[in-house]
């Protein structure tokens, strides 16, 4: 396990080996870790939206001159296919591109509806955030989080998950490259066990977390206790609807990359498949045959789709509800499993035939399982997607439009995509209900989060 009292370490998940040790800040530590933070954000306050804006053009700049060695981290800390962590730089890149050039807006002063223009609301920042990310995308949800509620102005203080603590301080080293005030965004690489006692810190402002629900559960329990703002991004059991209309083949197309890219490890993966019974059988047989087709193996293999799960630990839990679910009565459509030999792969599986209250329909499944659900109608089909805890997002695939949108409003999910499967893009917010969480993520929505919506009135007699 990377997460240990003595210090984070990453265990290459393709070999076994271990990387880099990054020993856990002790109580002086992360109290001099709390401080540069605290410095840097008024730093960083300081500067207006311009001199944010080329900041983080800069540091779109050094993660494209360095794509190849951060792809290469992420790779061994915690097994993404090369090419796939290539293409999350350039994600990260165009991310901070495009808050550079579009977030002034987003966070301008609004004017009220009370007469002479002697109101408005400015959106300011509120102080340090501490930022708990996951190890999936160990590059993309630090910068998702991160960089809306930096240009808000507020200060950014990174807890990564313990295999991915290099990845971490490669952002931090882009910001220092690019000139941000020191603190403004760092790493603080402190134990789980400290977090609660971190966030009740009166030099945390508020908390932003993605993560598993129990993580999220805790979380929110402490920021509540502090009266801090929180914002989670938690589970998901997406369902991925294909209606008798849909377009098949690139329904299927669709369905294989929103299931199994990052080997499954995605918390808005289309976990759930649901389709309308008069095509079943035809998507069924088309999907098993393209999912066979993949290429597991080596991640440094540019020909790799499916590298080796982040730990031991999860594919051994994975497997576990892949064996609960078959003996609840699914069947076995394509049996992939636990591979033998070095490192953590998991081959694609396919379960067939699973219905409401077996594991992999109740459960988020994290890896590179995909479980198929027969719904006799359109309306079956809404229920089946409802008929869980989580609620992040979904997808639609129908030739009909007009109706795909009627059935979004019925979807008890933070996002829908018609004939598309789930993406975050700054252009849009991310987040989900229920036990998926609450808050959201990127756009206007991100971006004012976490400020202080502070009304201004003139002359009001």
């Amino acid at each position: 396990m990377p997460d240990s009292k003595a210090g984070a370490t990453a265990i290459n998940p393709a070999t076994g080996q271990a990387a880099e040790a990054f020993p856990w800040l002790d109580d002086a530590g992360r109290g001099a870790a709390l401080n540069r933070a605290v410095s840097g954000y008024r730093a960083w306050r300081a500067l207006d939206l311009a001199a944010r804006g080329d900041i983080l053009r800069k540091v779109a700049a050094y993660f494209r001159a360095n794509a190849e060695p951060f792809a290469r981290t992420m790779t061994e800390e915690m097994g993404k296919p090369i090419v796939q962590a290539r293409a999350e730089v350039e994600k990260c890149a165009k991310l901070f591109d495009w808050y550079a050039d579009h977030g002034a807006p987003l966070i301008a002063d609004e004017p009220t509806t009370i007469e002479g223009d002697k109101a408005y609301v400015s959106f300011l920042p509120i102080g340090v955030v501490l930022g708990i990310m996951p190890w999936n995308f160990p590059l993309w949800q630090i910068v998702r989080g991160a960089v809306p509620i930096l240009f808000a102005g507020n200060g950014f203080l990174l807890k990564h998950a313990p295999n991915c603590v290099r990845s971490g301080l490669n952002v931090e080293e882009a910001f220092k490259s690019a000139g941000a005030p020191d603190g403004a965004f760092s790493v603080f690489n402190a134990h789980q066990d400290a977090i609660a006692e971190v966030i009740a810190d009166r030099r945390i402002a508020a908390v932003t977390l993605t993560g598993s629900v129990r993580a999220g559960s805790a979380v929110a329990s402490a920021a509540g206790k502090a009266i801090k703002k929180s914002v989670l991004e938690l589970g998901g059991s997406d369902p991925f609807i294909v209606l008798a209309d849909a377009d098949l083949d690139a329904a299927v197309k669709a369905a294989v990359e929103a299931r199994f890219q990052n080997s499954g490890q995605i918390c808005i993966a289309a976990k759930r498949i649901i389709v309308e019974a008069p095509i079943a059988d035809a998507f069924t047989s088309r999907f098993v045959e393209a999912v066979k087709a993949l290429r597991i193996g080596d991640p440094m293999d540019q020909a790799t789709y499916v590298g080796p799960m982040a730990r031991r630990d999860l594919r051994d839990e994975l497997h576990g509800q892949v064996e609960r679910t078959i003996a609840e009565g699914a069947e076995i459509l394509l049996a992939g499993g636990p591979m033998e030999g070095v490192g953590n792969f998991y081959a694609p599986t396919i379960l067939g035939g699973v219905k409401p209250g077996m594991t992999a329909f109740k459960e988020e499944t994290f890896g590179p399982v995909a479980a198929i659900v027969v719904a006799q109608d359109a309306d079956e089909a809404v229920a089946l997607a409802n008929d869980s805890e989580f609620g992040l997002s979904g997808a639609i695939w129908s030739g009909d439009a007009a109706r795909a949108k009627a059935m979004a409003r019925k979807l008890e999910t933070g996002g829908v995509f018609i004939n598309g499967f789930a993406a975050s893009d700054p252009r849009t917010p991310i987040g989900g209900i229920k036990h998926s969480g609450y808050g959201r993520e990127l756009s206007h929505f991100g971006i004012r989060e976490f400020t202080n919506a502070q009304i201004v009135w003139q002359d009001r007699r």
